[in-house]
């Protein structure tokens, strides 16, 4: 594929979904990272798309939402490697209240599998996921359905939570940063998520790569609400997302890292993403918790006992090293 082709494909990309990782761009135009990122600086020079960490977004500061078509297709190894990790911290018997979302979706399906757990939720997709779980009981929100993703929104969503108390709340968004937490691009999502927010006692946000750093219009979860983030592996060029997570980890987030199955990373601590006799560990084991002496309140443990990661609790073997290298950073 020439150049030219290549960047007409890019542009149309990011014009259909709005934001797009520079992973899913070189597997589309089936080339590499490296030519891609070199393509999205000539289209940014001309005005027609920004680059984002890790990726490329329309033109104009603030990412606009794609539909649920499109995101369903993005970052979708990303989503499948958060969704095995985030499962791990929810235990049997529990009451959660899950989101919107894909990635969400995908954390549904796998919890499927945890009985005696009670699940509150908003999203349609997130319900369809559970409806055959025989030993899951799930409870919607009123509310309006929002066609675009499939959740219900508005004052009945938001009035049937009032006065719900669970253990976690499991939340996703359109952007992440330090600075503003979690946003989403429409106001109707954003208030129901602040609802969802307000019913736990944790927080647990699920976003992969692309968004942190980025900033949407709505605030859903300011940083010091966040108990923790779970998120992939950023590419090995993607200074700013792996300086993101340092921030929220200096705020007191703890963070946990899961590893894509056949995705280069060169952030430290990705040589845990393989055996001692160098095969690749599965998706669930390759993970990495940070969790940084900050302003937050003291956090019950959560999930399997291997993964639980406590404000101030000391990290294990390989564990401390590779905290201590994203302390360096």
């Amino acid at each position: 594929m020439f150049a030219a082709e290549r960047r007409q494909l890019i542009l149309e990309m990011v014009r259909a979904n709005g934001a797009v990782s520079l992973r899913e761009l070189a597997r589309v135009v089936q080339t590499s990272e490296v030519t891609v990122r070199r393509d999205v600086r000539a289209l940014e020079a001309e005005g027609l798309l920004d680059r984002r960490h890790g990726g490329a977004v329309l033109p104009g500061g603030f990412t606009r939402e794609s539909g649920f078509p499109q995101k369903s297709h993005l970052a979708t190894a990303e989503k499948t490697a958060i969704a095995d990790l985030a499962a791990n911290f929810v235990e049997e018997g529990e009451a959660i209240v899950v989101g919107a979302g894909t990635t969400t979706q995908e954390l549904a399906r796998r919890l499927a599998r945890v009985p005696g757990l009670t699940v509150v939720t908003n999203s349609l997709l997130v319900a369809q996921a559970l409806a055959h779980a025989n030993r899951v009981e799930v409870v919607m929100t009123g509310g309006t359905l929002r066609g675009s993703n499939y959740a219900l929104v508005g004052s009945g969503a938001e009035q049937s939570l009032q006065g719900l108390r669970v253990s976690r709340a499991f939340l996703s968004g359109s952007g992440l940063t330090a600075e503003r937490g979690l946003s989403t691009s429409n106001m109707l999502s954003a208030s129901v998520d602040r609802a969802l927010v307000q019913a736990a006692a944790e927080v647990v946000v699920l976003a992969d790569h692309t968004k942190l750093g980025s900033d949407t219009m709505f605030q859903t979860v300011p940083t010091d609400l966040i108990t923790r983030l779970v998120t992939d592996e950023p590419p090995a060029h993607d200074d700013r997302a792996a300086t993101e997570l340092q921030a929220l980890a200096d705020q007191g987030v703890q963070i946990a890292v899961a590893g894509v199955p056949g995705a280069s990373s060169g952030s430290a601590g990705s040589s845990g993403a393989a055996g001692a006799g160098g095969d690749a560990v599965p998706a669930r084991q390759q993970r990495r918790d940070m969790s940084l002496p900050g302003p937050r309140r003291q956090v019950p443990g959560a999930g399997a006992a291997g993964l639980r990661t406590v404000m101030g609790e000391q990290a294990p073997g390989a564990e401390r090293g590779r905290v201590a290298d994203l302390r360096r950073r």
